[in-house]
């Protein structure tokens, strides 16, 4: 089966070499994958095609290594080259995730094919009417947000004017309800906030800084995995 069938998108990491403090990025991937994470999706808009081609491979490996290929999504953010390299070079990647302003959905899909996992940003300041208008018959997901600025992701909900908009847990339960695929929340999310985001029927959430900036990234990682699963069990 493919990971498409089973995508779980609940405890979601993005992670780039610029977001790790000096850090190898394999120390946090061996985090999450050891902490119960689903998903990873990696980022980076200074890499080269060559050093996210390696990426992939590594993180690949190290899910691999774990016995996790079957149950954790690796996806690449908006690089289809980088992915249509990686695979060429037999490196398991499941997907992509674009932004609405990325490489369209559609040819996408094209190039990887039906069994892949594609994932959709949609704009803070457009998200309820483009949840409600969008055709999804080719998105796995829907990423939205920010709960609050993000420090990894300047632009994330900046409208025309250039303002950043937040939005509220009553925002997201009203996602929650409307969207037709699953939804997965992020930009300034921490520990705290995954009671109150869990209570909203949103699908996941996902995360940088809190782990990739965190000093202990596993013990961060398995804080946020853990109550996440307690508080989405009981929802």
């Amino acid at each position: 089966m493919s990971m498409r069938k089973k995508l779980d998108i609940s405890k979601y990491f993005v992670i780039g070499p610029e977001n790790t403090m000096g850090r190898p990025v394999s120390q946090m991937i061996h985090a999450v994958v050891d902490a119960g994470f689903t998903c990873i999706q990696l980022r980076s808009k200074e890499a080269s095609a060559k050093t996210m081609i390696e990426l992939a491979e590594e993180t690949a490996e190290i899910i691999a290594q774990a016995g996790k290929s079957d149950k954790i999504a690796l996806l690449v953010d908006d690089r289809l080259d980088v992915v249509l390299a990686a695979r060429r070079r037999g490196v398991k990647v499941d997907g992509i995730h674009v932004g609405q302003t990325d490489i369209p959905v559609d040819v996408c899909r094209y190039y990887l094919g039906e069994d892949s996992i594609v994932g959709l940003s949609a704009r803070s300041h457009e998200l309820f009417e483009y949840i409600q208008t969008a055709d999804v018959s080719g998105i796995d997901y829907f990423g939205g947000g920010p709960l609050r600025p993000s420090v990894t992701k300047l632009d994330c909900g900046r409208d025309d004017d250039g303002k950043i908009l937040t939005r509220s847990f009553a925002d997201l339960r009203k996602l929650a309800q409307m969207s037709p695929i699953p939804v997965v929340i992020g930009g300034g999310v921490y520990a705290g906030d995954l009671p109150e985001l869990a209570a909203t029927g949103v699908d996941g959430f996902f995360v940088v800084s809190a782990i990739a900036s965190a000093k202990d990234p596993y013990a961060a990682a398995k804080e946020l995995a853990d109550v996440w699963d307690q508080h989405k069990i009981r929802g």
